[in-house]
Parts: C-alpha cells; structure tokens; sequence
C-alpha cells in the first residue's frame, strides 16, 4: 500500500504573520501541494491563532479537492469551528500558549468524556476524526473505545532522539503501536519533526498509511522550492 504524505502549511502562515502582511499567502501553498501530489493539506487553528486563521480555513476548504485535515485542541470553540466548517478530518491534538509547537500526545485518561462526546459530533457530521498520542498501548485501546477512526503517533521522541540506543527504542515503539492499532481497526498516521532521515526510516513500518509533515518541509522550500521539498519527500517515502 503506498503511504500517504499530508502536507502541512502553518509554517508558511506563521511566516506571513510575523509581519502582519498577507503574504506569503497559506492557500498559494496549498494548491502548490495539491498540484504536486500532496495526498492532504494539514492546517492546525490554535486558540492564539499563531498559524492559520479563521478566513484561512474557510479559504482553503472552498478551494481544495483534496482532503483538509484540521487539527484543533479539545475544546467547545474549536469543535464549533470544526462543525461550522465541515474539513473532510479533524485531529484532536494537545495545547496549551506557552509551548512553541505540539509538546507531545493528548492525556487521555483526564478527557475521556469530553473526548467521547466531542468525537461524536464530529463523526455524526461526517468528519472523520483522528486523536494525536504517544505510541503506547493504553493510548490506542482508548483512542478505540472512545470512537477514533484513526490515531496519529507522535514521533517528535523518535526524531529528537541523540544515541542509537533511545532511537532504536523510541521505533520500536512506533512499530509496536502501530500494528497494534492497526490489528484493532484504527487507520494510523504519523507525524511531528521528521525531516528526510527520519520520514525515510518511518514510512518503512507497513502497518503506517500516512505520515503529515510540515516545518521541515516548509523549511527546506525555503532553499530548493516548494514543489521539489515535496518531490522529495514522496520519493523518499517510496516503499
């Protein structure tokens, strides 16, 4: 099965707002990705509204053929924002103002309720809803219970791992949830920090059908292009 590369676009937004102009412009970088066979354009609303904004979504949405996953934190305005706008998935994911990106998986034992009951709503409109975790087991039977259709692995451990021990250690437990979610009827992503190396070594685990990948990606437009950053990871990603 050939894995899936979702593209996110909150870095070129983040870049736009450090200046208050409207440029460079978040759609222009999605119907660049679209055009260069992105199989998904990822954007995350935060509360601070530090990346894309309100009229970005809305924007983005009308303009895409291909699926927008949303990312959004487990709160009552996000999931009216979600409802109101109708993305093709929504990722419930962590949050909190003083962090400079996504810290690590959703605390779902302290949630489950609300969770249940956001990702009902969700599902009852036809938004298919994925939760962001850490590879562990626990997380994945919860995720299940509590009606995910998918789960995302967080792999920023993985990725900002220094010595071959904690490396060989932090895959093998994306490999092992992995499959395990995969064995209980969860679709898995994966995502946050991998670059080229590590986007290589991750697309290799069969039971991952996509993986959503973003600040190095934006990052390395930068020097080769948009188009040719996303070549390359799909390339890469060839298994």
């Amino acid at each position: 099965m050939k894995i899936k590369l979702g593209v996110n676009i909150d870095h070129v937004a983040t870049i736009r707002n450090a200046r208050g102009e409207n440029y460079p412009d978040p759609i222009r970088a999605a119907l660049i990705a679209e055009e260069n066979g992105a199989d998904s354009i990822t954007i995350h609303l935060r509360e601070d509204r530090r990346h894309i904004r309100d009229h970005d979504l809305k924007n983005i949405i009308k303009k895409l053929s291909i699926p927008i996953n949303l990312e959004i934190a487990p709160v009552n305005q996000m999931l009216k924002i979600a409802l109101k706008h109708k993305p093709n998935y929504v990722c419930i994911v962590p949050e909190k103002r003083s962090e400079l990106t996504t810290e690590g998986g959703l605390k779902l034992n302290n949630r489950k309720s609300f969770l249940k009951s956001m990702i009902n709503k969700l599902k009852k409109n036809k938004i298919r809803v994925s939760l962001f975790i850490e590879p562990k087991i626990s997380d994945i039977k919860i995720s299940k219970a509590i009606g995910a259709d998918c789960i995302e692995i967080h792999t920023g451990k993985y990725c900002n791992s220094l010595s071959k021990k904690k490396i060989a250690i932090e895959y093998k437990k994306i490999e092992n949830a992995a499959m395990y979610a995969k064995e209980i009827g969860l679709e898995v992503h994966a995502g946050h920090g991998l670059n080229y190396k590590t986007a290589k070594v991750i697309s290799k685990i069969k039971t991952i059908s996509g993986l959503n990948i973003g600040h190095f990606l934006i990052a390395e437009s930068i020097f080769i292009g948009l188009k040719n950053s996303i070549n390359n990871f799909k390339n890469i990603m060839q298994r």
